[in-house]
């Protein structure tokens, strides 16, 4: 019984002392035209003095964000239209002064850059712009969905393995009028 609650507590502290638990929700924005949805998404609070000394020591570093489109459902679990999985992974190199940037959907290398800009770094670790999610014809008219987006970043900044806290998570509601 003892080490249940001492796990308890060091679980409790390592949330609120992860600076994961003080930050912002995403802000995310879904977009509906004609023939497909795409998704906006910005995080700028996540590219912290911390993530900024760990990216300039030269270890590879990658945010994660999985997508989910999904339908509210009123008796059992919400329907999954669609999903994607984003990563972005940056590679300082120290002799050169440049960052190698990659960014990858569901498994494919959709862009790759080199700049010596460390702005244009936090744009591609925190933001993702008009990404496609699904085709609308997936969708039933008149109905209500949301996009849901949690994202983590690695290596992680906490010190515990189980730590919660710093996974960055956040929704957008949205209904579909053709």
């Amino acid at each position: 019984m003892t080490r249940r609650l001492l796990f308890c507590c060091l679980a409790v502290l390592a949330v609120m002392a992860s600076p994961a638990a003080a930050q912002e929700p995403l802000r995310i924005i879904p977009i509906v035209n004609d023939r497909q949805v795409l998704v906006s998404f910005e995080f700028e609070d996540a590219f912290t003095d911390e993530v900024r000394e760990l990216i300039e020591s030269g270890l590879p570093t990658t945010f994660a964000y999985d997508l989910e489109l999904r339908m509210p459902a009123r008796v059992w679990v919400d329907r999954t239209i669609a999903t994607a999985a984003v990563t972005v992974t940056v590679q300082y190199d120290n002799l050169t002064r440049r960052y190698s940037l990659t960014r990858t959907v569901d498994g494919r290398v959709e862009d790759a850059v080199i700049t010596e800009r460390a702005e244009e770094v936090r744009s591609w670790l925190t933001a993702v712009h008009r990404l496609p999610l699904c085709s609308t014809a997936k969708l039933e008219r008149n109905r209500e969905y949301y996009v849901r987006v949690s994202g983590r970043q690695r290596p992680q900044r906490s010190l515990f393995p189980l730590d919660l806290a710093g996974t960055i998570n956040g929704q957008a509601k949205f209904t579909f009028i053709p």
